[in-house]
């Protein structure tokens, strides 16, 4: 079992408010890969699809998934960048990453996040898909954003 760290009420509303997250795996000799996804959060775990999006392999044979495998250690970064840097700010949650399968307990609730989240899923069909589930385990924030989101602004 992995040790869950929990984010603040400060970090889960950035994390709520942003669309797009990069998320860094590696390889079993350590080369990293990162990529832009979009996820859901339900107060405890992010959930990322494997969608219908063009790709030029199977999703079970994507590099990320790949990595997971290898080394289910991985990196979420969220951040908001915007020439006023005083509404700079990021989230990064180091996680233990695993596929779920169609069967699996959480799947159906992953896929009920993410639609909700993003219109785009919903015509989709993920049922088939595997959904990388990430446990944060570490947690480092930075930034004025955050801040500021707590204050309502």
């Amino acid at each position: 079992m992995h040790h869950q760290a929990p984010l603040t009420e400060t970090e889960m509303t950035f994390v709520r408010h942003q669309r797009v997250a990069r998320l860094a795996t590696s390889d079993a000799q350590g080369t990293p890969h990162a990529i832009p996804v979009c996820y859901a959060f339900d107060g405890q775990r992010f959930y990322t699809p494997l969608d219908e999006k063009p790709k030029s392999v199977s999703p079970t044979r994507l590099q990320r998934v790949r990595n997971i495998q290898a080394r289910p250690e991985v990196a979420l970064l969220i951040d908001q960048y915007e020439d006023d840097w005083s509404h700079l700010g990021y989230v990064q949650v180091h996680c233990h990453a695993e596929l779920i399968d169609p069967g699996h307990e959480a799947h159906a609730h992953a896929l009920k996040l993410l639609r909700v989240r993003y219109v785009q899923y919903r015509a989709m069909l993920l049922e088939q898909q595997p959904v990388i589930m990430l446990t944060p385990t570490r947690i480092s924030a930075w930034g004025p954003a955050l801040n500021n989101q707590s204050k309502g602004e």
